[in-house]
């Protein structure tokens, strides 16, 4: 995990349901509590800004700290802000219109509506554009700051990863990477079976469950109920675990060998299992899920607003579903990528290949075929269908790869929180007490 310094500062790009960033305008009685390298904090801008954070808390119900413990987390949570944003700008870092643009689109999306809808909001809730956009600058700056200068001091060696590798081989219980033999009984249900028939044929299943687990012969109840390879005791042979159904593997991952599964249902028919042997994978294996996709894109412009790229996606959306038409032949109609051409196919992807907004939205589609609705990315507006889902084995060099990814991260808190202290030492800070 990152700092909760730094993902509580983070949290501001997605908070549009509470007065986050007002404009900073000075009150009657209000009054600096503390100096940063010459530039003030305010007792107004404390007292938002702790607003804003019990105000979230209280949203992710999260049980806030007592109010003066809150003011001085806070307090010192800005204080660190503002000296680490004035070493940015030292650093030159600056952020131009076109990046905080998209980040503005970005929280609009993450709220589901569009940058003019967000806009209206935000004014409902006292919050100026200007102040919301030179919010999500400063917290984009900071992204860019950090990045700069922490991630890039974690070292991770080959040493390091050699020896996590080593661990997590010997801790590898990933049932996916383990080997199983399993022993089957296929009761085929037709293709054309209604309801009836269909349940029929699961009560005869689950009687021949009962006859194997009351201690009956497995291979005799392979011999005279299995539709599949009776052969070796209806066995499969030893195979790992990403190289069988899915359901197979879920089915027997708690079992012990010569137990038996529960029922289980594929497109054949319904299966008893029996797990026969289980080995430990030989060697470090890693699998990701890769998933197919369609998708139509309608981008932004002049001729056509965000909320008209909506709607008509959405009227596309609802085409398909009621079978007017399909999805491919409606992406070679009116999608404005180039894979188009293609019915919007976008191939195998792994994880992270597309921008966060699409791919959460893509992730959350769990039958194939189905379609989600208008998704708005940096790109535009996407309408997205699933093809399918594939599990497919990281090379070696890929899993050191992943492996240097989660040192890196799990080294992050505290190389962050080592910088972040000393950048604190090296600022002039100043605190005040409140006027007489």
């Amino acid at each position: 995990m990152k700092s909760s310094v730094r993902a509580w500062a983070l949290a501001c790009l997605l908070t549009v349901a509470t007065p986050a960033l007002l404009a900073q305008q000075a009150l009657p009685g209000d009054y600096i509590v503390a100096v940063v390298n010459s530039e003030p904090i305010t007792f107004q801008e404390l007292n938002i800004e702790v607003r804003r954070v019990s105000q979230q808390l209280t949203q992710q119900g999260q049980a806030a700290p007592a109010p003066e413990e809150l003011r001085r987390l806070v307090l010192e949570r800005m204080i660190n802000d503002k000296a680490q944003l004035q070493l940015a700008r030292e650093q030159g870092i600056r952020m131009d219109a076109t990046a905080i643009d998209r980040a503005e689109q970005n929280v609009a999306s993450q709220n589901g509506v569009d940058v003019l809808a967000l806009r209206q909001k935000l004014a409902k809730d006292g919050v100026t554009v200007q102040s919301f956009r030179d919010g999500l600058r400063d917290q984009l700056t900071l992204s860019r700051l950090h990045e700069r200068e922490v991630e890039s001091s974690i070292k991770v060696s080959d040493v390091d990863v050699d020896r996590v590798i080593q661990e997590q081989q010997a801790n590898n219980t990933d049932p996916f990477a383990q080997e199983l033999n399993l022993a089957q009984i296929l009761i085929v249900v037709p293709e054309k079976a209604n309801g009836e028939e269909a349940a029929a044929l699961f009560v005869k299943a689950q009687r021949v469950l009962q006859r194997a687990r009351d201690g009956e012969d497995f291979n005799k109840l392979v011999q005279e109920f299995s539709a599949a390879d009776r052969n070796n005791g209806g066995q499969i042979g030893l195979r790992r675990g990403d190289r069988l159904p899915p359901s197979f593997v879920t089915a027997t991952q708690n079992l012990k060998v010569g137990e038996v599964s529960e029922v289980v249902r594929t497109g054949a028919g319904f299966h008893i299992l029996k797990l026969v042997e289980r080995k430990a994978p030989t060697r470090l294996v890693q699998t990701v899920v890769q998933t197919r996709a369609r998708h139509i894109l309608l981008r932004n412009s002049p001729q056509l607003s965000q909320a008209q790229a909506i709607a008509r996606l959405a009227d596309a959306r609802q085409q398909i579903v009621s079978g007017k038409t399909d999805f491919a032949s409606m992406a070679r109609k009116m999608s404005q990528d180039s894979s188009a051409e293609q019915g919007g196919d976008l191939g195998w992807a792994s994880p992270g290949m597309f921008v966060p907004e699409f791919e959460e939205a893509m992730n959350r589609l769990q039958d194939e075929g189905a379609i989600s609705p208008p998704v708005v990315s940096r790109f535009g507006v996407h309408l997205i269908q699933l093809v399918d889902k594939r599990r497919v084995e990281l090379s070696p060099q890929q899993i050191r790869e992943s492996v240097r990814a989660q040192l890196r991260q799990s080294r992050y808190e505290e190389a962050y929180t080592a910088w972040a202290r000393d950048v604190r030492a090296r600022a002039f800070v100043e605190m005040r007490e409140a006027p007489q």
